[in-house]
Order: structure tokens, then sequence, then C-alpha cells
């Protein structure tokens, strides 16, 4: 498959450089979407040779996936491998994702993080099981670690599934409309290396999010009813 690597960034310029150089060492194209950032992210990033897309102003993870997701089509990847900017992400387990699509003929595969959570704090671990819980119901399958950013999506999902978020709702989102649409959701174990990084995450505004989005959805079936 013609595959690339999708990183959306917001102040990575801690990490940035050092990913993108084992992305390439891995032998991948790479694009990284700077979101408005105020540090050297995206100097960073084209220094290092990803392709580079910036917005002018902070849009949210979720419209940096959907102008990588435009860069992907246009491109006419087969499928994109998308990373969290902060290191969190092995790219060693990139070729795993490719070989699990293969074997699987999976439409997309998350990551699982959900095997070992000793090192993963306790709140996001307690989240993230109950948000599985709920979206796995909604999608009618089962997706252990919904929360989790590395993941791999076909080109015919990006085609067919239309996105409405640009948040980190976004992320749920895309399994929501896939899982709607009959495509395949598969998922492997992977191991996330947590950094004390402080977390984008506001709780509360994102849970009304969160909660925004599963009522808009339920709400068009009704209406498509």
């Amino acid at each position: 498959m013609k595959t690339c690597v999708l990183i959306p960034t917001y102040n990575e310029a801690k990490t940035i450089g050092e990913l993108v150089n084992r992305v390439r060492k891995e032998g991948f194209d790479i694009v990284v979407v700077d979101d408005g950032s105020s540090d050297d992210t995206a100097q960073i990033a084209r220094q290092v040779g990803a392709t580079l897309i910036t917005h002018s102003e902070n849009k949210g993870k979720g419209a940096s996936l959907k102008t990588g997701f435009q860069y992907v089509l246009k491109n006419d990847y087969d499928a994109v491998i998308i990373m969290d900017g902060d290191g969190q992400h092995s790219p060693h387990d990139i070729r795993r994702f490719i070989d699990t699509v293969r074997s699987t003929n999976a439409d997309l595969i998350v990551g699982n993080r959900m095997d070992s959570t000793k090192s993963m704090p306790f709140v996001r671990r307690a989240t993230n099981k109950w948000m599985s819980g709920f979206l796995s119901r909604i999608c009618g399958q089962e997706i252990p670690d919904t929360q989790c950013g590395f993941r791999l999506i076909k080109k015919d999902v990006l085609k067919k599934i239309k996105l409405n978020t640009s948040k980190y709702e976004t992320e749920s989102e895309i399994l929501i409309r896939a899982g709607k649409k009959g495509f395949k959701i598969g998922s492997i174990p992977i191991k996330s290396i947590y950094n004390n990084e402080i977390s984008s995450i506001h709780p509360l505004i994102d849970a009304c999010r969160f909660a925004r989005l599963i009522v808009s959805i339920f709400l068009e079936r009704l209406i498509k009813s």
C-alpha cells in the first residue's frame, strides 16, 4: 500500500524533529499539519524533511486531521497512518499496522494501549475504558481503545465519511461514521511512551463537545428514518 504518515501538531517543537527523523528512517512519506503553533514546530518539521501544511491560527486537532486527509486523497495514497506529535507513539509500530490491515482486511486499525496501562495516568485510563465501551456499542464492533490517536485509515473510509467536528471529538466521530458505513474496524496492541506531557484536553469542554456529537448523529438518524 502507498501509505502516508500524518502528524497533527500544536506546539511540539521539543519532539517533532526526532519523531519525523525516526519515521523517515522507516521509509514513509510524512505530512505535518501545524495547527497555528506559537513555537518552532513548523520550522523544525520543514527542516527535517516533512511536507508541511500550516494553519494560520489554532483550529483544533480535528481540523488538522481533515486538512491532512485532503492531502492524502489529493495525492492518491492508499492509506494514512496518524501519529501524535508528542513522541508518545513508536514509529517501529507503523509496519505492524500495515501488516495487520493486510492480514485482517480491516478498513481502519486503532492502536490499543489498554493491555498495558501501568504507565497510563489513572484518569486517562478510566476515561478510556468508559469511552471505549460506549463507542463500541454505538459502532457495533469491539474497539478496546477508542481514544488512541495512533491509527491506520484506508482511503475508501476517508472518501465515504463526512466529518462535521474540528476538535478532539473528531477522533470519535471517525469511528462512529466508519462503523455506521459498515467499515471493518480492527486494533493492535501498542505501547505508549509517557513523558509527563501536559494534555491539551479540557475534560468539561471536550465532554460537552462529545455529547453534542452524539446528539447530532442521533438526530441525523432520526431525520433519515
